[in-house]
């Protein structure tokens, strides 16, 4: 019997691939067959796998609520704006910067998550009260976090446009509220962070001066400036001044 030519070890070569693929894909789609989900008797949705998809739906959605309902953009905002007041640009890196403006988020924010959890989460699970009540119940903590906050901005734009949509309960609907409330902490972040760039930009001017008054005009001021920004800082414990003030703000 004649040896295979050349010409015919890759054909038979790419017919060995196909068969060995084959091999492997067909047990795959055969379990992939035998997959089925168990919806119960009546063949719908048992209360256990609504709970699930609730739980799953609000984890997704938990780093928006976080941003919108809570005081992180307010945190977050003012510690980005001191970084850059001080002149530094990856200290802290932006990472220490977020996780700090949570901690300080979540001890600000602490007493309205227990109530929250304590007044919708847990009647739910015990099946005391159904999904509407536990909803309404859980976003009531917020709402009136949030409200106190944007009432006490005087004469915004974002807080007449949500009162004109109030509804026959008398509370404001929360696709007005949280925008309003959104907009009313980061004008309060950018007042505060006035008022934390101040003394830092006191210092650039001073070192500016006696730089051109020695005639230094080739020595960049904001080299020169920052081991004094960052003397001042650190002699007068402004990480402590700074998140004692942020969480004062909100009362506590």
């Amino acid at each position: 019997m004649a040896a295979p030519t050349d010409k015919a070890r890759p054909g038979r070569t790419v017919r060995l691939v196909l068969a060995a693929g084959l091999l492997v894909v067909l047990p795959g789609v055969a379990a992939a067959q035998s997959l089925s989900f168990d919806l119960g008797p009546s063949g719908q949705l048992t209360p256990r796998l609504i709970q699930l998809f609730a739980i799953v739906t609000v984890l997704s959605l938990a780093p928006g609520i976080l941003m919108m309902a809570t005081c992180f953009p307010f945190m977050v905002t003012v510690l980005s704006i001191l970084r850059q007041a001080i002149g530094v640009q990856q200290a802290p890196p932006n990472m220490m910067i977020v996780s700090l403006a949570l901690f300080l988020t979540f001890f600000v924010m602490a007493p309205v998550f227990d109530r929250s959890w304590q007044d919708g989460i847990v009647p739910y699970m015990d099946g005391d009260i159904t999904e509407n009540q536990a909803l309404d119940r859980s976003v009531s903590p917020f709402r009136e976090f949030m409200e106190a906050r944007v009432k006490d901005n005087h004469g915004s734009l974002m807080l007449e446009l949500a009162q004109k949509r109030v509804g026959e309960d008398g509370r404001m609907p929360l696709s007005a509220l949280l925008p309003a409330f959104m907009i009313t902490e980061i004008e309060r972040a950018f007042q505060f962070g006035f008022i934390v760039f101040l003394p830092f930009l006191v210092i650039d001017i001073v070192v500016a001066s006696i730089l051109m008054a020695m005639g230094m005009i080739m020595v960049p001021p904001v080299m020169v400036a920052l081991p004094f920004k960052l003397a001042f800082f650190t002699v007068s414990n402004g990480w402590e001044l700074i998140a004692g003030a942020m969480v004062g703000s909100y009362g506590g």
